[in-house]
C-alpha cells in the first residue's frame, strides 16, 4: 500500500511536470520543479513528508543561493563562504531530519548533487548535439 503511494506521488509529480512545460514557465522553475520530484522520488518521501520537507527545502534553497551570490560579488576568501557552506548543510540536515529521519536527511545531499550532475550532463549533451 505505501508503495502504491510513492508511485501516484510520483506520477503526479510527472503529471504536473509535463502540464507546467506547456504554461511555458521559464527554464529556471522547470528545473526547480524537475529536482523537487527527483528528491520526492530518491528520497521516497510521502505526501505527508512532503508536504512538510519543501517549505523546510526551500529556505534552505534559498540560503543557499544567496550565499553563492554573495560569493560571486564578492571574489575573496572562497574558504570562508565554503565554511559558511558547511555551516548552513549542517544546520539544515538536523531541520531535515525532524522531518524525514537522519539518515534520508543525509542522504538529500548526495541526491541533490546526483541531480545537478545529471543535469550538467543533459546540457552537455545538449550543446554537443548542436554543435554536431
Amino acid at each position: 500500500m505505501l508503495q502504491l503511494k510513492y508511485i501516484f506521488t510520483t506520477l503526479c509529480l510527472l503529471f504536473t511536470l509535463q502540464f507546467s512545460s506547456f504554461a511555458q514557465r521559464n527554464n529556471f522553475e522547470a528545473i526547480e520543479s524537475e529536482k523537487v520530484a527527483y528528491i520526492t522520488k530518491q528520497l521516497k518521501l510521502t505526501p505527508s513528508e512532503a508536504q512538510r520537507f519543501f517549505p523546510v527545502y526551500n529556505k534552505y534553497n534559498d540560503l543557499m543561493w544567496q550565499l553563492k551570490a554573495e560569493k560571486k560579488r564578492q571574489r575573496q576568501d572562497v574558504i570562508s563562504f565554503d565554511a559558511k557552506e558547511v555551516e548552513i548543510k549542517k544546520q539544515y540536515r538536523n531541520e531535515f531530519a525532524k522531518v524525514i529521519g537522519q539518515s534520508r536527511a543525509s542522504q538529500f545531499f548526495q541526491v541533490v548533487e546526483d541531480f545537478n550532475d545529471m543535469l550538467r550532463h543533459t546540457l552537455q549533451n545538449r550543446q554537443n548535439s548542436r554543435h554536431r
